[in-house]
């Protein structure tokens, strides 16, 4: 598909109707009420309460006021929208600024001032240096005379280098005066989202000239929200306008991620519902019985003789709504809330703060921050992740000569300095090529030294790098570069620039010398993609061993090329390049095609050597997260060697003895097939030996075995803790996610540039750091960090508090709903299996939304253990890991627990307070209140640490409670009138309180006192490490699960205190333990961890794991 823009004609361009006004906005004022409804009643949860409420307003069947529902569920609502209503004004907003902003464009041959919402296809717009560019433009003119012009695309794609814009051929010569006037027709794709291509032509009409067609790319582009930098003026055609722009086809709302806890909660929520429709069926059955057997004959009760044909329905209906609140209504507003709450502790957290550069962390995503705690698989990119990309320039080979071995710095090596000075050809045309085979713009300071702005650091290090050795790249304007090599101008032209690729992964230039005339290729690239290419009788040995030295020194190696074309070769060439790069189809395919014909022959100048320092605190990092049973899988682009030596040095594998490295190469089927079988027996024999095992694989050998063997490499994935993935494309660390996740692995992937964008989104957790190559993967990422090491914190701190603290709240939502059901199904079998409530309408829309949610709000803060503990003890990640603290058995504990409880309140209610001792009203509040006492000390055993907030929150709460049940008894037309004050006035409403809270936390407090003292789990010793003040010597196994495999023994955990010997190892306080929450994807243990590796597959050919079929 193709759009044809007319330059400066509107009359063309009319069908192109689309004019430049931005929104990203959601509602407007028509159609915010029901789109918002739409979408909230698009969960299963709201369509059912929203099914209750209209159930409650039926007065026949309804036991309760219809407003305890649709009080709570308007109010839930209401605050839903608030949020929606009040983020899609800020959009707004945001957009009116950018709408109304001021520009110029030129309409019949005359400038003049618009807004930038009026601006349509076709229009020439006028920029002046530092304008924002409001929407696409092909570029016409420029103030510079060769058509150059600088732009700063850090809005587009968070790269803050300058980068180059030039006008397209066609324009070159053309008058000021005449840009006005320019007519013609531009033949683009249709509006897409690819920020890095545009594939189209241009035909410009006579008088400019004669219908030539003239080939455009994206350096002939200005695209909007970049800005006009180092430039006077420039001027373009809209070919884009308003969301159809690049950057506006981006925009756009990702797909939510669904976190392990959310699927869990869906799940029981799921049981729940199927628990309650059996109780109402059996009570329903039950009341209908009682009806028509006892409740005739008593003479109170008077039924019609001939009931209506629904009849048999109205006491189940009635039951249903009786037990509707077992599913809490205000959980998924809770939930929303305290992830918003984790996502700022996140951003607040000074810890998390680069000071070298002010960066502070940050969470784009607000809905995920439990699944940081759960995490199993953590996938990296090496460069400027794991490193610093700060490259400096270290060794060098030329022509067969290492310089720079002896002191580690070339620059310094007085070999190569002679060689320099003696003028060696090979050495002179090595710096050539490191100082015009690039993409740098040298810029001028106003102090007149000269600032290199490089698209890459690699390209920054090898241009500084030459200026140091004498060839100094002094300027580029235009098509022409200025060299200054010993204080004599050198000058070339460029002719044509054969751009990098990750398939091709070479650049090269074409460049014709002024002073001779001669026309050269240059080249520079990845040794497997230079090196084959070499001219027939060339000793390559020599090149190729030293890139296997730099390359195990850890060093980034780029090989050099050279070759000398004739005259009519390259017009040969040119016209098939022109032709390619004028396709609107595969271009991009056509241009590599036709630029393998050029780059052959090549004479091999030589390798350089560039270091990229480890990042500060990246090994102890990695130690801590794999003592946490996290796995690390490295995904780069770089030379296997080097991958190797960066994976050494910063723990990511261990060497010998200790480790073991498997390789899996081949650049055939069958020798993939074979090493991936060789490697996959070796994983399969040493699962039981304590050695650190990890497979290597390239990314050849990696698209084949992908390709034909998925089910060996899924299988190999499983068994590995620790992979590294060299030379893979973005695609390739996409598809490896990919692989992990249908095995049900939690992963995280985290990369720092724009290809690991595809990982970072594929990941059930995305972390960019922004890092030295723009804010891409930052901005697509989840959550965006300064540093590798905060990944430490991110996790072990916030990742497991956020996974605690959301365990406890939707488990105790469940119980305080379960606990009010409990006591009406209760009072239902003393009250004729009728559905009647027990509880007053006002109480019951109080509960859930007043009386015990402020409470468990607070919970947000609360911290089992320190957070120092937590980083010193990475090992109790564990619990979070394996689902300890939410899965099935724990939700059976809140569940007994509920069940409990309401029998202790119900019991001594009745017997206190009934059979024609109160009022029924009475006996509600009672009962009431015994809820609400035992709720407020549940909060408080559960709490770990105490502060003012959390008292206030807590006791405040149940003051809470009763003044405004004073407030409702003092108003005689509440339906509680004085009940309140005659309650609290009766010395047996108080002993009843205290009995509730006797009887009910009695038992609790019991055993959990029991299991603390003699059955504790590793986190209650930590925590009763921490009170004493006893440090952690020694961390035994967690858990008691019998295993697959023979292990080594681990020491079991001790203090520095008097304490108790020989204790099981693994119960946590009241929670039970689950048979589904076992980890599984542990490697082997260490001395250093406190639970056991379990064997991922039970036997050589089965597997612990239900991987989804690839």
């Amino acid at each position: 598909m193709k759009r044809f823009v007319y330059i400066n004609d509107d009359e063309a361009s009319k069908e192109l109707c689309c004019d430049n006004r931005i929104s990203n906005t959601k509602y407007n004022l028509w159609n915010f009420f029901p789109k918002n409804l739409l979408e909230q009643f698009s969960r299963f949860m709201n369509q059912y309460f929203l099914l209750i409420a209209c159930l409650q307003l039926w007065s026949l069947i309804t036991p309760v006021n219809p407003a305890s529902t649709w009080g709570p569920l308007i109010f839930i609502f209401a605050v839903s929208a608030s949020k929606e209503a009040w983020d899609d004004y800020h959009r707004y907003l945001s957009d009116k600024k950018a709408n109304e902003r001021e520009v110029w464009i030129v309409k019949h041959g005359i400038k003049k001032h618009i807004q930038a919402q009026d601006i349509q296809v076709g229009n020439i717009v006028w920029l002046r240096e530092n304008d924002e560019v409001p929407c696409d433009l092909v570029l016409l003119g420029t103030s510079d005379p060769q058509g150059v012009c600088y732009v700063e695309t850090a809005a587009l794609d968070g790269e803050t280098d300058l980068k180059t814009r030039v006008i397209p051929s066609a324009c070159v010569g053309i008058d000021l005066e005449l840009l006005h006037k320019m007519k013609g027709v531009i033949e683009c794709p249709i509006p897409d989202k690819d920020i890095r291509r545009f594939d189209a032509n241009m035909r410009l009409f006579p008088p400019f000239i004669d219908n030539d067609v003239c080939s455009l790319t994206i350096k002939n582009t200005l695209l909007q929200s970049c800005y006009l930098r180092n430039t006077e003026w420039a001027c373009g055609v809209s070919v884009y306008t308003g969301n159809q722009t690049k950057l506006g086809m981006c925009r756009g709302v990702a797909e939510p991620k669904l976190t392990a806890m959310d699927a869990m909660i869906d799940k029981l929520t799921g049981a729940i519902f199927v628990f309650q429709i059996v109780v109402v069926l059996v009570l329903g059955v039950a009341g209908n019985v009682w009806k028509d057997t006892e409740a005739r004959k008593q003479w109170y009760v008077q039924y019609p003789e001939e009931a209506p044909w629904y009849e048999l329905l109205v006491i189940p209906l009635r039951f249903e709504l009786l037990c509707s609140i077992m599913i809490p209504i205000s959980i998924k507003v809770s939930l929303d809330l305290v992830k918003g709450l984790y996502a700022k502790f996140i951003e607040w957290d000074v810890e998390m703060v680069d000071q070298e550069t002010g960066t502070a962390s940050y969470a784009a995503n607000t809905a995920i921050s439990e699944d940081l705690g759960q995490v199993e698989y953590i996938l990296t990119d090496k460069t400027g992740t794991l490193t610093d990309n700060k490259m400096i320039f270290r060794r060098c080979c030329i022509g067969g000569i290492f310089y720079g071995n002896e002191n580690g710095d070339a620059l310094k090596d007085t070999q190569l300095l002679d060689a320099i000075t003696s003028g060696s050809t090979d050495v002179i045309r090595f710096l050539t090529v490191m100082a015009i085979c690039n993409t740098v713009i040298p810029v001028r300071s106003k102090a007149g030294e000269i600032i290199y702005k490089a698209q890459s650091q690699d390209e920054d290090a090898l241009v500084a790098a030459a200026a140091k050795l004498h060839m100094v790249f002094v300027g580029k304007n235009a098509n022409r570069l200025e060299l200054m090599f010993n204080g004599v101008m050198i000058r070339y032209e460029v002719l044509e620039i054969l751009e990098f690729t990750s398939d091709r992964k070479r650049m090269s230039v074409v460049v014709r010398d002024c002073q001779n005339g001669k026309i050269i290729l240059l080249s520079k690239g990845a040794d497997e993609s230079i090196l084959p290419s070499a001219c027939a009788g060339q000793q390559t040995r020599t090149i190729a061993e030293a890139v296997e030295h730099y390359a195990q020194l850890g060093l980034r190696t780029l090989c050099l090329a050279w070759r000398e074309l004739e005259e009519d070769e390259y017009l040969e060439w040119s016209v098939k390049f022109k032709e390619a790069s004028s396709v609107l189809v595969d271009r991009e395919w056509r241009i590599a095609e036709v630029c393998q014909r050029l780059e052959h022959d090549l004479y091999i100048l030589g390798v350089t050597a560039i270091e990229d320092r480890l990042q500060d605190g990246v090994p102890e990092t990695i130690e801590t997260l794999r003592k946490a049973g996290i796995n690390f899988w490295m995904l780069t682009g770089d030379k296997q060697n080097t991958a190797i030596q960066i994976a050494l040095s910063c723990n990511f594998i261990s060497p010998e003895p200790k480790g073991q490295l498997l390789l899996i190469d081949g650049k055939s089927e069958e020798d993939v097939s074979r090493s991936l079988e060789r490697v996959l027996l070796t994983m399969r024999t040493t699962t039981s030996e304590p050695k650190d095992v990890a497979f290597v694989v390239d990314g050849w050998a990696l698209e084949i075995a992908l390709k034909h063997h998925r089910k060996d490499f899924v299988e190999l994935a499983i068994l590995s803790r620790t992979a590294i993935c060299c030379r893979v494309t973005p695609s390739q660390k996409a598809q490896l996610v990919e692989i992990l996740k249908s095995c049900d692995y939690r992963t995280l992937a985290i990369g720092d540039g724009g290809n690991d964008v595809r990982m970072i989104q594929q990941a059930d957790i995305g972390v960019g750091i922004s890092g030295r190559e723009g804010l891409q993967a930052a901005r697509a990422a989840d959550y965006s960090i300064g540093r590798f090491r905060f990944l430490k914190r991110l996790i072990l701190v916030h990742g497991r508090y956020s996974y605690n603290r959301t365990a406890f709240l939707s488990q105790y939502s469940f119980y305080k709903s379960l606990l009010i059901c409990f006591i009406q199904i209760f009072f239902s079998f003393i009250s004729g299996v009728s559905g009647t409530s027990l509880f007053n309408s006002v109480s019951l829309m109080a509960y859930n939304v007043f009386y015990t949610s402020v409470p468990v709000l607070v919970s947000v803060i609360d911290k089992d253990l320190s957070e120092t503990t937590v980083m010193q003890h990475p090992q109790i990640l564990f619990y979070c890991q394996a689902g300890r603290l939410l899965n099935p058995s724990t939700f059976a504990g809140w569940f007994g627990r509920s069940l409990f409880h309401a029998i202790v309140v119900f019991v001594i209610t009745i017997h206190a307070y009934a059979y024609e001792k109160s009022e029924m009203e009475e006996l509600g509040m009672v009962a009431l209140s015994g809820c609400i006492w035992l709720q407020a000390f549940v909060v408080a055993q559960e709490t770990n640490s105490f502060t003012v907030l959390q008292h206030l929150s807590i006791w405040g709460n149940l003051v809470g409670f009763y003044v405004i049940n004073f407030l409702f008894s003092a108003i005689p037309s509440s339906g509680m009138y004085t009940i309140m004050f005659r309650l609290c006035s009766q010395p047996s409403y108080w002993i009843t309180m205290f009995l509730i809270v006797g009887a009910g936390m009695g038992p609790i407090f019991a055993l959990k006192y029991y299991r603390y003292t003699y059955r504790p789990s590793k986190i209650n010793i930590l925590q009763q490490a921490e009170r004493m003040g006893g440090p952690i010597l020694t961390l035994g196994n967690i858990e008691t699960q019998p295993r697959t495999i023979i292990e080594k023994d681990v020491s079991p955990i001790s203090i520095m205190s008097t304490q108790p010997k020989n204790r099981s190892p693994v119960y946590e306080p009241l929670l039970s333990e689950s048979p589904n929450a076992i980890r599984r994807s542990f490697g082997p243990g260490t001395p250093f961890e406190f639970f056991q590796s379990q064997s991922r597959l039970s036997s050589s050919s089965g597997y612990t794991r239900n991987c989804k079929d690839n």
